[in-house]
């Protein structure tokens, strides 16, 4: 892993973590493309470590206020939409713990990423096209959230995109497109942090180099800088540039299986 390789791993995990186009899936299409070995558990730790810190940094604030409602027990929007995700965290928590071999051996390969690049591309854009502007995040019910968290078990397959599946349920479920936006990346803290957490047992000091840190410092930058444009972005404009970046880049995935294999 060299430190070129390193930064464009982590921009491309800042932005696939929270753009609604896959970074797990990039994350693998981009070493298999360039013939890039594989960079191993422990970037993986650097990347998901950058992003946590991205996702925390931007929502502080937030969280602070959902968790002081939520366990002083208030019964205000607050404190319900902390428990609500906490109970939509679950599934996808479950899901990455059982299936976590899976994620990292059958569920990697170019034809199948290719294929759910497309095929979430095409749910995202008819589902985004379709649903009203109902609702707004203090109006999530718990019914909403517990369908948002199931809906997050699927990103275990690279190509579904956690931030494009939750936001899609949001969007069937009625949410505005910022709402949508916004809770997805509440719920991504629990989840960031705990695939960190599990992670962060296999390194040790030694392996903290000048790659891990700028896969780190990278990853953290872009991804907190992809939280403010989607926002500002979805605040005006649909989701239909990232439908048709899917399907482009998912053709390209597909052809590029065939002349490859």
């Amino acid at each position: 892993m060299t430190v070129f390789q390193a930064l464009i791993l982590g921009i491309v995990q800042g932005l696939g973590e929270f753009l609604p186009i896959s970074s797990s899936a990039h994350l693998v299409l981009i070493p298999w493309a360039f013939n890039w070995p594989y960079a191993g558990l422990t970037f993986d730790v650097a990347l998901h470590m950058g992003t946590l810190f991205a996702v925390v940094a931007f929502f502080w604030k937030d969280w602070v206020l959902l968790a002081w409602n939520g366990l002083t027990l208030k019964n205000n929007n607050e404190g319900k939409l902390f428990w609500y995700l906490v109970l939509a965290t679950i599934p996808g928590a479950a899901f990455g713990w059982y299936f976590e071999e899976q994620a990292e051996t059958i569920f990697r390969t170019p034809l199948l990423i290719g294929t759910m690049l497309i095929v979430m591309g095409v749910i995202l854009f008819i589902v985004d096209k379709t649903a009203s502007n109902l609702k707004n995040i203090a109006q999530i019910s718990l019914p909403d959230s517990i369908w948002i968290g199931l809906s997050q078990a699927f990103a275990i397959i690279p190509g579904v995109s956690r931030s494009g599946v939750t936001m899609t349920m949001a969007r069937f479920l009625g949410m505005s497109r910022e709402s949508a936006a916004r809770f997805s990346f509440l719920l991504s803290t629990p989840i960031i942090f705990g695939a960190g957490v599990v992670q962060l047992k296999n390194i040790s000091p030694g392996d903290i180099t000048t790659a891990f840190l700028v896969g780190v410092i990278s990853s953290a930058i872009v991804g907190f800088l992809s939280i403010k444009f989607l926002l500002q972005y979805l605040a005006e404009r649909s989701f239909a540039l990232f439908a048709w970046y899917r399907f482009v880049v998912g053709a390209a995935v597909i052809f590029l299986s065939f002349i490859k294999s």
